[in-house]
Formats: structure tokens, C-alpha cells, sequence
């Protein structure tokens, strides 16, 4: 058991949210009024479908990597917005959610995460933005990669291949990063792996010369969350729940 401010105050430090200029607020959004947690749920976007879940588990907090009061998102607490918070008030259910800091994280971020799902062992931080790089052992066939991707995120990538260029550098951005396919080319890197993709972004990779995958934004956002997740329960002695509500997006 924490107290809910303590828990928040530890995981802004931990996640130095201070550092980044983000589009929503980072750390509790939603207080319910239970001030000690003893269970968390977490899961990746804080959906209706999520919270519903998170009534029936007997959360004390919901813990997301999405959640609410994005710049240029209407403010008023009426309609989907306000029968999602309504749904948290009413069970007590508090709402703590991390953007760019979780995806960030050397440890518990999503990039670093999905790298392990990947098997990348090299991967670090480029100077460039929110991406990482590593550099792998043996060159990669661009296709049967996609196959590998597939497999460990339970879904298949678009992939927009530059033929049979083989992937001996390799980079990613977890969510909506395609707009850096022009900073993944400009660190030489073979292939650049984000969760969407927009129209312009075919053009651009075969023009780059850079294969791109998209892997989808709520596949490659599932694992830092549960990594955090993980480590509170671990380090608070508290009862931990990833729920998974699946998104193909």
C-alpha cells in the first residue's frame, strides 16, 4: 500500500517529467478521492473499455500511457469525456498517465522495451529526438523482418520496402514518430520501425532509400506501461494488472 500522492510524486521523479515539453499534462490527471493504493491497472489508452475493465478488477489507480486533456482537445467535461471520468469518480478509480517521459525512459520506456521484444541488444538512445538505434549482429532480409515483427506483436506491419537491402542499422520511435523517417535516413540507418504511417511517408522512404515498417501505435506502446507497472508493484509490495484493449491502430 502508497499513498496516491507519493506514488505520483515518485514516479515524476523517476520519469523526470520536468524535462519534456509535452501535449498533455503529465502525472495524476484524475484524482477519485482514495488517497492509498493498493492495486493498479494499467493499460495504454485510458478508453472506456479500459476503465470498465478496471471497475470490474477493483483498481485503486489507473495507470496509461494516453490519457487526457490534450492541447487543442475541447475542454468541457460533457459527452465520451465526461462519462469516462464520471466512470473513474464514481468507482473511486484515480487516473495517472505519462506521454513522451514513458516513452523516453532508458529502462521502463516503450523504446527501450520494445527493443527487448525485438531482441535488439545494442539499442540506445539516438542524438536525434525520441529515436533509438542498434546495430545488429547479422544483416536482416527486410521481409522476413517484417514476419519477425509480426510475430512478436501479434500483428503484421505495412511494410514499404526499397527491395532487397539488407537491415544492418536499424531504428525506431514507438506511436505516431513517422515524421522522423527523414532523421532515421540522415543517421544512415537501414530501416526505421514506428507505429503509423501517412501517405506522404511511402515518398518519403523510397525516396530515403530507408525501409519502413508500421507497426502500429498501440502495438508498439503496450510494453512500457507494463514495465512500469511491474516496477511499482515490485517496489511497493502492490497488486499489479495489465489489461490489453486491443487496437489494431
Amino acid at each position: 500500500m502508497i499513498e496516491l500522492n507519493n506514488l505520483e510524486t515518485y514516479c515524476n521523479e523517476l520519469l523526470d517529467i520536468d524535462s519534456f515539453q509535452d501535449y498533455c499534462p503529465n502525472g495524476l490527471q484524475v484524482d477519485a478521492g482514495r488517497s492509498e493504493v493498493r492495486k493498479i491497472v494499467t493499460g495504454v489508452t485510458a478508453s472506456q473499455a479500459l476503465i470498465d475493465a478496471a471497475v470490474d478488477a477493483k483498481a485503486d489507480l489507473l495507470l496509461v500511457h494516453h490519457g487526457y486533456f490534450w492541447k487543442g482537445e475541447p475542454e468541457p467535461l460533457i459527452g465520451i469525456k465526461g462519462r469516462r471520468i464520471r466512470t473513474l469518480m464514481q468507482a473511486g478509480i484515480s487516473l495517472l498517465a505519462y506521454h513522451l517521459p514513458l516513452d523516453a525512459h532508458p529502462q521502463l520506456g516503450n523504446n527501450r522495451q520494445l527493443a527487448e521484444q525485438l531482441g535488439f541488444s545494442t539499442a540506445v538512445p539516438a542524438e536525434e529526438g525520441l529515436i533509438w538505434q542498434a546495430d545488429l549482429e547479422q544483416p536482416l532480409d527486410a521481409t522476413e523482418f517484417a514476419v519477425r515483427i509480426a510475430k512478436t506483436l501479434g500483428q503484421q506491419p505495412m511494410h514499404i520496402s526499397i527491395g532487397d537491402k539488407p537491415i544492418q542499422r536499424i531504428g525506431w520511435c514507438s506511436g505516431g514518430a513517422q515524421d522522423y523517417i527523414e532523421s532515421a535516413a540522415e543517421l544512415g540507418l537501414d530501416a526505421f520501425i514506428t507505429g503509423e504511417i501517412s501517405e506522404r511517408t511511402v515518398h518519403l522512404a523510397r525516396e530515403l532509400g530507408i525501409h519502413f515498417y508500421a507497426a502500429g501505435h498501440h502495438a508498439t506502446e503496450r510494453f512500457g506501461v507494463q514495465a512500469l507497472g511491474e516496477h511499482l508493484a515490485e517496489y511497493y509490495k502492490l497488486e499489479h494488472q495489465f489489461i490489453d484493449i486491443p487496437n489494431p491502430a
